[in-house]
C-alpha cells in the first residue's frame, strides 16, 4: 500500500483485545512495507558500517606506504557514500509511508466504528476520548509501525558486525562482543519505570483532552449557568497534572540518554586502552586497531534504535490502548445481519417497554423522563444503552439485530433531540440517501424554513438560499433555525419509519402548529414516532402512548388521555404535585356536594 493508493478499500477487522495486540495487528497488515523498510534499513545501516573498515584499511595503507591500497580504500569510501544515500533516502521514504498508512488505517476504523455506533459512541466513550484517540494517538502509533522495521534493521546490523569483528580481529573484538550487548541492553532496568510514567502522562493527557473537548462543546451552556470558571479551573488543574507528570517522564528519559552516552564511552576508552596495548605488543596493526575502534563508534548510530523503540512503544502502547478499547465496542444487539436483502415493513414493536406504533400512522409518545425518552428513542433505532436489557426492536416483525446494519439504518431513522448540522451550503446539507418521493422544497416547506431561506437568501451570494453556506454545526443559526432545518433534513430522506426526538422544542407555538400539520400531511402513510410532550404535536398524533416507569401505561388520543389519565395530563400540562391533590380535593368535593344535592332533591320529591 502506497500513500497515493489511500484510503483502503478495506481496513480489515482489527484484534482490539489488547493494546499490544492491536499493534501487533497493524504491524502483520503491513508485512509489505515492513520488509521493504527492513531491506532499505539494512542497506543504510550496513553502508555506515562499511565506513569503519575503509577508514582502518586507508590507514593502514598510509602506514604501508602502499598507493594501490588506498586508492582502492577510497574507492570503497565513495561507494559506501553512495549505498548510504540510496538507502537513508528509501529508508525514509518506506518508513514515512509505514507511518501515513498505519495512521490512515487506524483512522478509518475509528470513522467505520463511529458510523456503526453512530450517536450510541458518546454514551459508551466520552467524546474527548474518541477525539484524542482520533488525533494524537493516531500519529504515535503510526510512530511505533514505523519504527519497528529501523529497529530490526538496526538490530541485524549490529549482530552483523560483532560477527564480522569477531572473525576480523578476534583478540580485539572480544571486548566489543561482551560490550555491545550491555550497551543494548543496559537501560533495560529502567525501562519499566520509564514507561509507567510515560503511561501516566498519556492518561492524564488523555483525561485534560476529553475534558478540554466537553468543556467546548457544553461551552454555551456553561455560560447559561455561571460554570464557565468552575471548568476552566478543572482543566487548569488538569493541565498542571500534565505538566507535572511530563516533567517526571522527561528525567526518566534523560537518564535513559545518559546511560546511553556513558555506556558507549566506556566501551571506547575500554577499547582503545586494550587495543593500544596488542599494537605495542604487536598483535595487531594500526589499522586494524582503527577499523575496530571506528566500527564501536558508528555502532552508536544503529544503537540509538534501540532507544527509539523502547520510546515508540512506551507511547504508543497507551495510545493503542485507547484505540483498541474504541474499536472493541460493539452494538449491543448482535447486528449478525442474517436477513441479506430484506426491507422490512409494518408496525414498530418494542419488547421492553411494549410500544407499538403501527404502519403508516402518526405515534406519539409521552415519556416523564427526558432521558428515558432519549433511551427509546435509540433502542427503536437498534442501539440499546449497555445498562439496558439486550432486546431487539421488531419492525414488521423482523428483528432489526438479524437485519444488514445498512438495511437496518435505512428502514429505521433517528433524529435526537440535538442533531448536528455539517459545515457546507443548504444543498449539501439536504444531499443525503433517500427514496426521491419527498422533495427539498417539500420538507423545507413541511418543517417551516420559510424564514431560514429568506436568511439565508441574505448571506448567499447569488441569492440563491440553496448555495447559502451554513457555518459547522450551524452556529450561525438560533437554535429553532437549526432543528428546523435537521428536522426538513429527516423528511427528505423519507425513511420507512421516522423517529423524532423533541423535534420541535426550540420553536415558538405558532411555528410549531404549522410543523405538526405539515409533518401529519407529508409523512400520511408512513409509520413516524414523534417523543414529545406537545400538547400540539399530540392533539395532531393518530395514536399516543405514554410511557411510564420504562413501559407502557396508557394509550389512547390526546384528549382523551388529558382528562382520564392524571400522569399523562401532569406530563402534558405541567401540573405539580400539589395542583393535582389540589385539583383531586375539588373534584371530591364537588362530587360529595352534587350527591347531597341530589339526596336532598330526591327527599323533598317524596
Amino acid at each position: 500500500m502506497q500513500i497515493s493508493d489511500l484510503p483502503y478499500p478495506d481496513p480489515g477487522v482489527p484484534d482490539a483485545r489488547s493494546g499490544s495486540r492491536f499493534l501487533l495487528w497493524l504491524g502483520r497488515n503491513q508485512i509489505g512495507g515492513q520488509f521493504r523498510s527492513f531491506a532499505w534499513g539494512l542497506l543504510h545501516f550496513s553502508s555506515v558500517m562499511g565506513l569503519a573498515f575503509a577508514v582502518g584499511y586507508a590507514v593502514q595503507a598510509v602506514v604501508d606506504r602502499d598507493g594501490g591500497r588506498l586508492a582502492l580504500a577510497g574507492g570503497f569510501l565513495a561507494l559506501a557514500g553512495a549505498a548510504i544515500a540510496l538507502g537513508d533516502t528509501m529508508l525514509h521514504r518506506t518508513a514515512v509511508t509505514n507511518w501515513i498508512t498505519a495512521a490512515a488505517r487506524v483512522q478509518q476504523l475509528l470513522a467505520r466504528k463511529t458510523a456503526e455506533l453512530g450517536s450510541a459512541l458518546t454514551r459508551r466513550v466520552a467524546a474527548g476520548e474518541v477525539v484524542a484517540v482520533s488525533t494524537g494517538d493516531v500519529e504515535k502509533i503510526g510512530w511505533f509501525v514505523e519504527a519497528l522495521s529501523r529497529f530490526l534493521a538496526a538490530a541485524m546490523t549490529v549482530v552483523l558486525v560483532c560477527v564480522a569483528l569477531a572473525v576480523y580481529q578476534p583478540a580485539l573484538a572480544l571486548v566489543v562482543v561482551i560490550g555491545v550487548p550491555v550497551l543494548a541492553l543496559g537501560v533495560i532496568p529502567l525501562l519499566p519505570r520509564a514507561t509507567k510514567l510515560a503511561d501516566v502522562q498519556r492518561e492524564k493527557a488523555g483525561r485534560a483532552t476529553e475534558l478540554a473537548a466537553d468543556t467546548v462543546a457544553g461551552l454555551r451552556v456553561l455560560r447559561g449557568i455561571g460554570g464557565e470558571e468552575l471548568f476552566l479551573t478543572r482543566y487548569r488543574e488538569a493541565s498542571q497534572e500534565v505538566r507535572r507528570a511530563a516533567v517526571r517522564s522527561a528525567r526518566m528519559w534523560a537518564w535513559i540518554s545518559a546511560v546511553q552516552v556513558l555506556l558507549p564511552g566506556l566501551l571506547l576508552v575500554a577499547v582503545i586502552w586494550y587495543g593500544i596495548g596488542l599494537v605495542r605488543d604487536g598483535r595487531i596493526q594500526v589499522g586494524e586497531l582503527v577499523t575496530v575502534y571506528s566500527a564501536v563508534m558508528l555502532l552508536m548510530y544503529p544503537l540509538r534504535h534501540f532507544e527509539e523503540i523502547a520510546m515508540a512503544y512506551s507511547f504508543s502502547r497507551p495510545s493503542a490502548r485507547r484505540a483498541a478499547r474504541v474499536l472493541s465496542i460493539e452494538r449491543s444487539m448482535d447486528g449478525s445481519g442474517k436477513l441479506e436483502h430484506t426491507a422490512p415493513e409494518g408496525d414498530l414493536y418494542d419488547p421492553v417497554t411494549g410500544l407499538l406504533a403501527p404502519a403508516g400512522r402518526l405515534t406519539a409518545v409521552v415519556c416523564g423522563d427526558p432521558d428515558e425518552a432519549g433511551r427509546l428513542a435509540e433502542r427503536l433505532g437498534g442501539h440499546p444503552s449497555l445498562d439496558e436489557p439486550v432486546a431487539s426492536v421488531r419492525l414488521g416483525g423482523i428483528p432489526l439485530d438479524e437485519l444488514p446494519l445498512a438495511s437496518a439504518r435505512a428502514a429505521v431513522l433517528v433524529q435526537d433531540k440535538d442533531p448536528v448540522l455539517l459545515s457546507g451550503t443548504l444543498s449539501e446539507l439536504l444531499d443525503v440517501p433517500a427514496s426521491g418521493k419527498v422533495t427539498p422544497e417539500e420538507a423545507l416547506a413541511a418543517a417551516e424554513c420559510a424564514d431560514v431561506l429568506e436568511a439565508l437568501t441574505q448571506a448567499a451570494l447569488d441569492e440563491d438560499p440553496m448555495q447559502a453556506p451554513i457555518t459547522e454545526r450551524g452556529r450561525s443559526l438560533s437554535g429553532g433555525q437549526r432543528q428546523r432545518l435537521a428536522l426538513a433534513r429527516s423528511l427528505v430522506t423519507d425513511p420507512e419509519v421516522l423517529v423524532l426526538d423533541e423535534p420541535t422544542s426550540a420553536v415558538d407555538s405558532h411555528t410549531e402548529a404549522r410543523i405538526s400539520d405539515g409533518l401529519r400531511a407529508l409523512r400520511q402513510g408512513r409509520t413516524t414516532v414523534v417523543l414529545t410532550s406537545s400538547p400540539l404535536l399530540l392533539d395532531r398524533a393518530e395514536r399516543v402512548v405514554l410511557v411510564h416507569d420504562g413501559e407502557v401505561a396508557a394509550v389512547g388520543l390526546h384528549r382523551d388521555l388529558v382528562h382520564n389519565e392524571p400522569r399523562y395530563r401532569a406530563i402534558v400540562t405541567r401540573e405539580t404535585e400539589e395542583e393535582q391533590a389540589a385539583e383531586a380535593a375539588y373534584a371530591q368535593t364537588y362530587a360529595h356536594e352534587t350527591y347531597a344535592h341530589e339526596t336532598y332533591e330526591t327527599e323533598e320529591s317524596a
